[in-house]
């Protein structure tokens, strides 16, 4: 089994934020599998949904814990379902990836993400996958916590869209091909 994980705050205050774009894309790859969230085991703290049988199957999980303790989330949703770090891909955001790119990392730090720091020393690894999307810098002296919490502008939205479906697709790739999926991502953004 494998596991797509997209990071969020949850609640409305935090729908559609910068912040919560690793969950925007997560949703888009669940509808597109024609899967529904529903009600993870009552030890395992957020929404999830199956699509697959058998070593086919994935798991997408959506923590409903703030960002910064997303970490035993994802913790408890590996160990319910039996996961290996290895099986794990994490979609985020990240402000230090110009807007509209987007990486496949593989292990390496958290780069200041609360998020990924969480899910790093929950699990005792960073041998995991993430998925990173750039949703840009903060203005000025803006404190990037206030930014990240901040919806898209309108000039960045319909860009915004594009992008979650290009990150949908980078995802579903890697759940097949890791290695196409690295270079999908990173052409993402190149000619913008």
């Amino acid at each position: 089994m494998q596991v797509v994980v997209g990071l969020r705050n949850p609640g409305a205050d935090y729908e559609r934020s910068r912040h919560n774009v690793g969950f925007d894309v997560l949703a888009r790859v669940v509808d597109r599998a024609d899967q529904s969230f529903g009600r993870a085991p009552s030890r395992v703290r957020g929404m999830v949904a199956q699509a697959g049988v058998g070593e086919d199957r994935v798991l997408y999980f959506a923590p409903n814990t703030y960002m910064n303790e997303s970490g035993g989330a994802v913790k408890a949703a590996m160990a319910y379902y039996k996961v290996a770090s290895g099986d794990l891909l994490v979609i985020h955001d990240d402000i230090d990836l110009a807007f509209g790119r987007l990486r496949i990392q593989v292990a390496g730090g958290s780069g200041g993400h609360n998020g990924i720091r969480s899910v790093e020393e929950s699990l005792g690894t960073k041998e995991f996958s993430r998925l990173k999307i750039g949703v840009g810098r903060p203005p000025g002296s803006m404190d990037p916590a206030d930014f990240v919490l901040r919806q898209f502008s309108k000039g960045e939205r319909s860009e915004v869209e594009v992008l979650m479906e290009d990150a949908a697709d980078v995802a579903e790739q890697w759940l097949g091909n890791r290695d196409r999926a690295q270079e999908i991502a990173a052409h993402r953004g190149r000619d913008a």
